[in-house]
């Protein structure tokens, strides 16, 4: 499963880059060799007291001393013949050196605790929404997962597969809100789909188990925000049986692909979770006979309300026969085209879910058209 974003290693506090290592040398050679080139001219060697700042940025305290140390030597050597600094022009530039030094002790600090804190919060938020494994059971998957908010693991969106007693069920759903705020609403959703998926033997069930679970939050939250809702879809493969059960909570429709062909599962229609809409119970499970090589792919709308420069909606569905035999794997490759179709990717989170019963690699045999 895709989760990481694709930031560079710096900004993950990590090693700088090789060429910013190397940067303030190869300045302060050239400066040293242009100055032993135009003796007389200009005076260039008063441009190395900034190197030491700059070095700052790329090495510890001791490299940046060590560059400090370099350009008063070069500056206060006469017989070097890069410059002819005295008294308070070589003060200055000691303590430029000496400041460049605390702050490079300083970033290196900073960045160590940044770094413990990022893996502690990747680590948390992993926990709430762990990868989803390859095969769960006898069904297949693969998920990717976007967050919206810059730096963050988990958004408003969520998916998981488990098996139970009662066969392999998945859920993906979208929470109301966004980014770390949405963060304890899908833990609740989760946590509650986890006992769902062992003690309830009706796929429904576990629906109205969510349904009472965002209910009860919504009644215990702030006042100011009494609203609590989401929309999800609900899979189970019953052991034994090549079918799939679907419900349906105000989400946007499974999409069934069978061969080059792609078309929406029509479930039965249901409202948000949440909402208190359902009464005493959500629509009845839609059950859907699977042939082998048939996928299941659910989404968050994150994907279908991404819009190009002029305002148009992404087309997934007809997206989807093109990428279908991409080497990457379908999620990887629907990611690819969102990004370019909006031009840097979507604002929202975005949530893929793709299942399938063993069976021939799909995308090679065309296969019937799929049910309706």
């Amino acid at each position: 499963m895709r989760r990481v974003r694709e930031e560079p290693g710096w900004l993950r506090g990590e090693p700088p880059p090789r060429w910013a290592r190397i940067a303030p040398a190869v300045a302060m050679v050239v400066l040293c060799l242009a100055q032993w080139l135009t003796p007389g001219n200009v005076e260039l060697g008063y441009f190395l007291a900034g190197l030491p700042p700059v070095a700052a940025f790329s090495y510890g305290a001791t490299g940046t001393a060590v560059f400090a140390t370099l350009v008063l030597l070069l500056l206060g050597v006469p017989q070097l013949g890069v410059a002819h600094a005295r008294g308070t022009d070589l003060a200055t530039v000691a303590v430029v050196g000496l400041l460049s030094v605390v702050i490079a002790w300083v970033r290196h600090r900073r960045d160590a605790q940044l770094v413990s804190v990022r893996t502690a919060a990747e680590a948390a938020q992993l926990a709430v929404l762990p990868p989803v494994p390859e095969q769960v059971g006898p069904v297949r998957c693969a998920g990717l997962y976007r967050a919206a908010q810059q730096g963050t693991l988990v958004g408003g969106d969520l998916y998981d597969v488990r098996i139970g007693p009662y066969g392999v069920r998945a859920v993906v759903g979208d929470v109301q809100g966004h980014g770390l705020a949405a963060v304890g609403t899908v833990a609740a959703l989760l946590g509650a789909f986890r006992e769902g998926v062992l003690d309830d033997a009706e796929l429904v069930a576990v629906a109205t188990r969510l349904d009472r679970r965002l209910l009860a939050d919504a009644a215990d939250g702030p006042l100011e925000h009494p609203e609590l809702f989401a929309t999800a879809v609900l899979l189970e493969f019953p052991p034994g049986r090549d079918v799939v059960r679907i419900v349906s909570c105000g989400h946007p429709p499974v999409l069934l692909l069978r061969g080059h062909s792609v078309a929406e599962v029509a479930a039965e229609p249901g409202p948000p979770l949440g909402l208190g809409l359902a009464g005493p119970a959500l629509p009845a499970a839609t059950e859907l006979p699977l042939l082998a090589g048939d996928r299941l792919l659910a989404h968050t709308d994150g994907v279908t309300e991404a819009r190009d420069a002029a305002g148009h909606f992404y087309p997934l569905s007809l997206r989807i026969p093109s990428l279908t035999t991409d080497p990457a794997g379908l999620t990887t490759a629907v990611w690819r085209d969102l990004v370019a179709f909006s031009d840097g990717g979507p604002r929202d989170d975005v949530a893929l879910l793709v299942l399938s019963l063993p069976g021939p690699t799909p995308g090679l045999d065309p296969g019937p058209g799929p049910a309706p």
